[in-house]
């Protein structure tokens, strides 16, 4: 079993930060009786969206998103695109769920940040036969976390699939691996990260984290298939351990290899 004896004042770093208030106060936003995200009190006033018929100010102090819901989110989406006020267009709808987890609607990923809206992503982490620790390096035109590390595969799951079907496609996208070639796939749990997001000052990342852990066969090896991975290594624990502590790797991949390795 691959143990990663990272310092405890590391951890202790990367906890706090993977679980981290705004940086500025940010307020409710709903759909009907549904909170579905928070933004800045004036997000939608530099935006220009304050006095339409998208978005309303609630009672609570918060904003409301009005009519069918995913029409108007992706109204809401084009005009923060338009204003500069979103991140990197997509073209990518990702679910939108109410407290209770229920999915109410869609909207582009570009919007989720600025709308504080919570998002999925799976992660693979694959051990290889010697006891090493694949990793991914993340391109260097990546919109977020450019040239950092990343587990084996990591990404957001859309609303056209389930967490397995993402992860099937993740692998074969990032990794050019169907998971028929890998070795003892087990879920491993789930980890809900908050913090702020910093491509966007006026953004906030709400994520759940579901990770999964394989072994890579020796005559298996990583390829990109979608250009976003810069290149592949296979580290000893120790090496691991280095780029953790030098903040090399992305904080999703250092709660996982943490979640799953940390001992």
């Amino acid at each position: 079993m691959i143990r990663l004896a990272v310092e405890p004042a590391w951890r202790e770093r990367l906890l706090a930060a993977a679980d981290a208030p705004p940086l500025r106060p940010r307020v409710p936003l709903w759909w009907r009786a549904q909170r579905i995200g928070s933004v800045e009190p004036d997000l939608f006033a530099r935006a220009g969206l304050a006095g339409g018929a998208v978005v309303a100010p609630a009672e609570d102090g918060g904003w409301r998103v009005a009519g069918q819901l995913s029409p108007s989110l992706q109204q809401v989406a084009d005009v923060l695109r338009d204003t500069g006020l979103a991140h990197a267009w997509r073209d990518e709808q990702l679910a939108v769920a109410g407290e209770d987890g229920t999915v109410l609607g869609t909207v582009e990923r570009a919007a989720v940040r600025p709308l504080g809206i919570a998002t999925q992503a799976v992660h693979l982490s694959a051990v290889a036969g010697d006891g090493r620790l694949w990793l991914q390096q993340r391109a260097f035109d990546k919109a977020t976390d450019p040239g950092r590390w990343d587990t084996l595969v990591g990404g957001m799951v859309p609303a056209r699939d389930n967490r397995e079907q993402a992860l099937e496609r993740e692998t074969w996208e990032e990794a050019g691996l169907r998971l028929a070639q890998v070795r003892g796939l087990q879920y491993g749990g789930r980890i809900l990260t908050r913090r702020p997001f910093p491509d966007l000052p006026h953004g906030y990342i709400v994520e759940l984290l579901d990770w999964f852990t394989c072994t890579l066969p020796d005559d298996v090896l990583p390829a990109n298939q979608d250009g976003e991975v810069a290149g592949f290594r296979c580290l000893d624990p120790g090496e691991v351990v280095r780029l953790l502590h030098a903040d090399a790797c992305t904080v999703d991949a250092a709660l996982v290899l943490l979640a799953a390795h940390g001992g």
